[in-house]
């Protein structure tokens, strides 16, 4: 009977009723241990990959947790043993047990050297490899997987993510499957606001929804500034994905990526606001790039304006990408409303703040003349290789 056989059975159906017979079963378990091991290690392994696997081997029949041969003595041996051969079963299991550290995979590897010409067979797991059982041309080229490359639009999006991170701002996320206080009540929208309809936002249920923007994130953010009591100001970008119920066509996707950024803190002004965007908008599209701000209308800031930066093709004077008006309108921006503030936990007597937002794959696409926003989520490998 091998010592597989053995330890499937318990002490009592091997006939042992005694301390010695325990000890001297013990022993042999040990000796059958050391001598699989010693076999391993002088066979070695004939390359790093198949010595790994080797070990995991002969380590998994001693020590896996449910088939393991120690793993069968302890359920067999130990836990079955009559009442007077305990102490000396569990003694023994003991020391059996710090032998088997030997044969953990770490453990057995460093033992195991790799040699080109070994040929290594454990429990009739045979792997043979030698110099010249293989006929291999080594003057050909090697197989080489393709490597890929950064998205153009995550590339964009760390540039800009860049910018503000030398300003001082922070990188925020939160849930793209958001809640519809966080999404539109917080934010001042009101019931009755179109982008709350069902034929532009992509509901989940009554009360959750796809986010719209990443505007939600600046809430989250203010509320765990109040509770933790942070000292200095909020200062902020959230990049992320959106979607909103579009049809697809050249400029929209019902799946697109923004970033916005927030600042709060007192004595904030539209001129802080100002000079940090035309600060932004000169690394990002050249020093040479001049910036215009126009009034419109936005529910979560007041004032709200539209910023448009000079044409970067034709310096301004005119052309088919800006539709000769010399300006390319860029990102929506503005004073965070008081009421938005308060709902972050934010008091409005004491602090204010400034908004924008921007649509990180139209800048992609104004970076890289791209005409077509669906280009950036068709996978298309010849489009892909050209970033």
């Amino acid at each position: 009977m091998n010592i597989d056989d053995k330890v499937g059975k318990t002490l009592q159906e091997l006939g042992m009723t005694d301390a010695a017979g325990v000890v001297a079963l013990f022993a042999e378990v040990r000796t059958a241990m050391e001598s699989e091991r010693e076999a391993l290690v002088a066979r070695g392994a004939s390359s790093d990959p198949v010595r790994d696997q080797l070990c995991k081997a002969l380590r998994d029949r001693w020590l896996a947790r449910k088939s393991g041969l120690v793993s069968l003595i302890d359920e067999n041996w130990l836990k079955m043993a009559m009442k007077e051969l305990k102490p000396v079963v569990g003694r023994q299991f003991n020391q059996l047990r710090q032998l088997a550290s030997c044969m953990e995979t770490e453990a057995l590897a460093r033992d195991v050297q790799v040699r080109r010409d070994a040929v290594v067979q454990v429990r009739g797991l045979q792997l043979e490899a030698s110099a010249g059982s293989v006929n291999v041309e080594v003057t050909l080229p090697g197989l080489r997987r393709p490597l890929g490359s950064i998205h153009p639009v995550i590339r964009v999006q760390r540039e800009i993510e860049d910018i503000f991170l030398g300003l001082g701002f922070k990188i925020e996320t939160g849930p793209e499957i958001e809640s519809v206080y966080y999404n539109f009540d917080a934010l001042n929208i009101p019931e009755t606001h179109s982008s709350r309809d069902d034929w532009d936002t992509i509901y989940v249920d009554s009360k959750t929804l796809l986010r719209t923007h990443t505007s939600p994130v600046q809430i989250r953010a203010m509320e765990r500034y109040v509770r933790e009591g942070s000292q200095g100001g909020l200062y902020i970008i959230t990049p992320g994905k959106c979607y909103r119920n579009d049809n697809p066509d050249a400029t929209h996707s019902p799946m697109f990526h923004q970033m916005e950024g927030l600042a709060i803190d007192t004595d904030i002004t539209f001129a802080d606001l100002k000079g940090t965007l035309d600060f932004f908008a000169k690394k990002f599209f050249g020093e040479k790039t001049r910036t215009s701000f126009h009034p419109t209308f936005f529910p979560f800031t007041e004032p709200s304006g539209e910023v448009a930066v000079s044409c970067h093709v034709c310096d301004g004077q005119g052309c088919r990408t800006c539709k000769e008006s010399g300006w390319i309108e860029l990102m929506g921006c503005g004073m965070v409303h008081p009421q938005v503030l308060k709902n972050g936990g934010i008091d409005p007597e004491r602090y204010s703040g400034w908004a924008f937002g921007l649509g990180i794959d139209r800048f992609t696409m104004a970076r890289y003349g791209i005409n077509d926003i669906q280009l950036f989520f068709q996978g298309d490998v010849r489009f892909l290789e050209q970033f």
